[in-house]
């Protein structure tokens, strides 16, 4: 999975410079299967025309509700005086996006805020426009290999990084301390109230789930998640022991389930030990806990005998652009407006999430954040690049998130666990 290369991803090469800032206009290459659209793509400083037009804008609540969208809309809009907007913002998440988008694709937003594991279906359904010119060399120059590469398929880059997309770890420091969140094994054997938690178990439909699989060393297609030939191994011994691990921590009554009560039922009475996720969360937590709360990469756990680190899934959450845009000059400005160097820096403020660019990433408010810290440490040394392949994303969250879901219920037993692990080997892989 490389996971080396993630090293670039916030202590990139400091002496980068900024290619398209927020004032440069900005075009895009379109692929070959493109609609570049009607829009006028050179008015600014020619004839004075100005033309109207509509930009359609989904993006997730927290870009609306903290005002960032709105005020980046405005900022826009001054910087642009050949197009007069209309814009039409709705909160879409970026875990919804590509559903959404494809329901239908000409009537989608013309920009859209999506995770990147969508990359590959999006592009297959020719909905997102493939970037070149000044807005590929923002990105292509700012920001570190590894990030770039999420938003790229067969080579071609079609969206814009603006933030890591992985989790990490939460804790109660009233009830764990530093050692103890080491290991699963620490945080469970931790002595904590009879009404408390010392861990909660969520699957997120399989993207946390593979944090155990692929931290015992096993894999789906192969080292870099592309290669359909190498299959699917979590059915081997080690697979096995590790759904053995996996079928007492979650019917461990000190384990919380995901679905049958919330984290955040749990945190203001001090009922948690520690949880799993991600920089859009932190304020709501931080909230709560305040000074109470702990940051951690994700621990180690021992399902064999050995102490394996759990790898979490790096990708990003990126901005593209609907290739059936009507304004798709204006739209692919907007997009790279919004994922400039500055705008990073005003969304990091804003709602915490930490900057791609690797200049913004730079900043002394940024370095001496303790949660970029952890996601830098995360992504470099406890986490494997998310496999971008349809056929992994037709089949993986499908068939893995269910795995938790028949533990739960006891569908999945340590009498039947070999069996259901074949299964589920054999779906991933039929032709």
């Amino acid at each position: 999975m490389k996971r080396k290369t993630l090293a670039m991803l916030l202590a990139g090469a400091l002496s980068l410079s900024l290619l398209a800032g927020c004032g440069n206009k900005t075009t895009d290459n379109p692929g070959s299967n493109d609609n570049p659209g009607t829009t006028n793509t050179d008015n600014a400083g020619g004839s004075g025309e100005v033309t109207d037009i509509t930009l359609k804008v989904w993006c997730p609540s927290n870009q609306i509700d903290t005002g960032i969208m709105e005020e980046q809309q405005k900022a826009f809009q001054a910087e642009h005086p050949e197009w007069n907007i209309t814009w039409d913002t709705t909160a879409v998440g970026e875990d919804t996006c590509q559903e959404n988008v494809l329901r239908d694709v000409e009537a989608a937003a013309d920009v859209y805020f999506f995770a990147s594991d969508q990359l590959p279906d999006l592009v297959n359904a020719g909905a997102i426009a493939q970037l070149g010119g000044a807005t590929a060399e923002m990105v292509e120059n700012n920001m570190g290999e590894a990030v770039v590469n999420t938003a790229k398929v067969d080579g071609k880059l079609y969206a814009i990084p603006f933030t890591h997309n992985t989790f990490f770890m939460f804790y109660d420091k009233t009830l764990l301390n530093e050692d103890q969140i080491k290991s699963i094994e620490g945080i469970m054997a931790a002595e904590t109230p009879d009404n408390a938690y010392n861990f909660y178990f969520e699957s997120a439909g399989g993207w946390k789930l593979g944090a155990w699989y692929y931290g015992a060393g096993l894999s789906v297609f192969g080292s870099d998640g592309s290669d359909l030939s190498a299959g699917v191994d979590w059915n081997n011994a080690t697979g096995m022991a590790v759904t053995n691990y996996l079928i007492d921590l979650i019917n461990n009554p000190k384990c919380a389930y995901d679905g049958e009560i919330a984290v955040s039922e749990l945190i203001g009475d001090h009922r948690l030990g520690a949880w799993w996720d991600g920089s859009w969360n932190y304020d709501t937590y931080h909230d709560v806990l305040g000074d109470d709360m702990g940051l951690a990469v994700i621990p180690t756990f021992n399902p064999d005998g050995t102490d394996h680190q759990l790898l979490s899934f790096y990708g990003s959450k990126c901005i593209g652009v609907n290739a059936k845009s009507k304004n798709r000059a204006a739209a692919v400005a907007f997009a790279a407006f919004l994922g400039n160097e500055e705008n990073q820096v005003l969304r990091y403020e804003k709602s915490a999430q930490i900057p791609t660019n690797v200049n913004a990433a730079a900043s002394e408010a940024v370095k001496a954040d303790v949660m970029a810290t952890v996601i830098s440490d995360e992504s470099t040394n406890c986490s494997v690049m998310q496999p971008v392949n349809t056929t992994f994303s037709a089949r993986y969250w499908t068939y893995a998130g269910a795995i938790p879901t028949e533990i739960r219920s006891g569908a999945i037993n340590k009498d039947n666990a070999q069996e259901k692990m074949d299964a589920f080997v054999a779906a991933m892989t039929a032709e």
